[in-house]
């Protein structure tokens, strides 16, 4: 397997891989937070931050959110739903990944947001 680690991001400061890609094709790509700076930004705007993110790490895997197969949210507060998914229709559009939306009592740093992504990278 491969473990990615994209040269647009800060390297993790846990003991984990940005994504880690199987030998099949497969992106598991870890809990990704907003940028640090956003702490008290809005939601909207912690949500931009993590699909940027996601972005940049599926592209150093060689695919893109395009290929999303999966995708699990965690959100601090039920209340958050409508808005997430607003923003997760801006980003996917017409294209429809599996999803679980995960009501939490809290994330670190005090965010509001934390996606979890599974991808298929295109062969060829």
């Amino acid at each position: 397997m491969d473990f990615i680690q994209s040269p647009e991001l800060p390297a993790p400061a846990g003991h984990y891989s940005q994504a880690v890609v199987t030998r099949g094709g497969l992106v598991f790509v870890s809990g990704v937070l907003p940028a640090r700076d956003l702490a008290d930004a809005s939601f909207e705007a912690q949500c931009a931050s993590v699909f940027d993110q996601c972005e940049k790490i599926l592209r150093t895997a060689g695919c893109g959110l395009h290929d999303v197969v999966q995708c699990t949210a965690y959100l601090a507060g039920v209340e958050l739903w409508p808005a997430f998914n607003t923003a997760y229709a801006g980003v996917f559009g017409e294209h429809r990944p599996a999803r679980a939306v995960v009501p939490v009592p809290g994330l670190h740093y005090g965010f509001l947001v934390e996606v979890q992504l599974v991808a298929e990278r295109p062969h060829g």
